[in-house]
């Protein structure tokens, strides 16, 4: 039978495009698995270590999703707004507020929590940071860069719809700035403006079931490809009159 195999041509001219499709498909959903998996390993073991000093200097990225302490003083006077921030279903704000390390390293943006809007479209009011020195511990984060639905920040009007960090430290003339937002820890008090504890983590792993639909694909568009031959074989040994 595999000797009488006569594939038709534009059959197999739109098998054999849409078959390396549905298989490339399927290939990288598989290599977008194995990166997922890692990082949320990486993630959950970064949230699970006890919290770490904050190098001065940031090159690894083990520092993104990692609970961290830093030292230092706030400069409640280039404290930012976060705009659009949601929380529970409630639309606000989070305040970001520069801390000025003892150790000299660069300025560190902490997000101190959310601020819930008023009626009025105003943040409510909410406590300014403590003074002095202090130990702040959070959840460290790289930020996201602009999403293509996002606004552009104003500094000049202190609005911002995105976290960047040079910008920030550059429109509160200090310089070089940490490459992380440090997002401090819930506090005792959950009534208390700001809201600590704001990290985020929604990461769904659904790249084995995409994997196996497209694998899926290809095994029916291979299937109704030989059905179609087979069915033609036997009308073509049965002759035109069968």
């Amino acid at each position: 039978m595999a000797s009488r195999f006569r594939p038709d041509f534009w059959p197999t001219v739109f098998l054999v495009p849409a078959l390396a499709l549905m298989l490339g498909l399927g290939i990288w959903q598989l290599e977008r698995l194995a990166w997922k998996t890692d990082l949320i390993d990486r993630i959950e073991h970064g949230l699970a270590a006890p919290p770490a000093p904050l190098p001065a200097r940031l090159d690894d990225p083990v520092f993104d999703y990692r609970h961290v302490t830093v030292t230092g003083r706030f400069d409640d006077v280039h404290a930012f707004r976060l705009l659009a921030r949601v929380n529970d279903g409630a639309a606000g704000i989070q305040v970001v507020t520069p801390l000025l390390r003892d150790d000299g390293g660069p300025v560190v943006m902490v997000n101190r929590g959310w601020v819930p809007l008023g009626a009025d479209g105003k943040p409510a009011a909410y406590a300014p940071p403590p003074a002095g020195t202090v130990t702040v511990e959070g959840v460290a984060r790289r930020p996201l860069p602009q999403g293509w639905m996002q606004p552009d920040n104003s500094p000049a009007t202190n609005e911002w719809f995105w976290a960047d960090l040079p910008a920030m430290a550059a429109a509160a003339g200090l310089g070089a700035a940490a490459p992380v937002v440090v997002e401090q820890a819930a506090g005792p008090d959950r009534a208390r403006y700001p809201l600590g504890g704001q990290t985020n983590i929604d990461l769904p792993n659904n790249h084995l079931e995409y994997a196996i639909t497209w694998f899926g694909f290809a095994v029916i568009l291979v299937a109704i490809y030989l059905l179609h031959h087979l069915r033609r074989g036997r009308t073509a040994r049965k002759g035109p009159d069968a």
